[in-house]
């Protein structure tokens, strides 16, 4: 499974971006998809998580400004971020779950960097 991120950028704070990952190969299995994060210095943090029914999960953090999304047909999954805080800052990676396999997949990940 390949997964490649796209979307990230500079942002002043309250602006949006979205972000879009496209995932290729053995993903014909039940899978959740998501992202997180990473900031310099912290661990890597789930920002929100969507499965294949459409359920989704979010980080307190983002409640409220970001939405997950996905096409299944297309193998894509989307997070629109609005109202942007310097605190968001990090890179963001897009996850594959197989819940059979419960195996995890990730994206090289993309830089978003909320500044005035």
């Amino acid at each position: 499974v390949q997964l490649v991120e796209s979307g990230g950028g500079l942002v002043q704070p309250g602006g949006s971006l979205r972000l879009s990952c496209a995932a290729s190969g053995s993903i014909r299995s039940l899978h959740n998809m998501g992202w997180y994060r990473q900031a310099p210095g912290k661990q890597r943090e789930l920002v929100a998580q969507i499965t294949s029914g459409g359920s989704t999960n979010y980080a307190d953090s983002v409640k409220g400004r970001f939405t997950i999304s996905r096409d299944n047909a297309r193998n894509t999954v989307h997070l629109q971020m609005n109202s942007l805080k310097p605190e968001d800052t990090a890179v963001y990676y897009c996850n594959l779950m197989k819940l059979l396999s419960r195996t995890n997949y990730w994206g090289h990940g993309t830089q978003v960097t909320v500044s005035s």
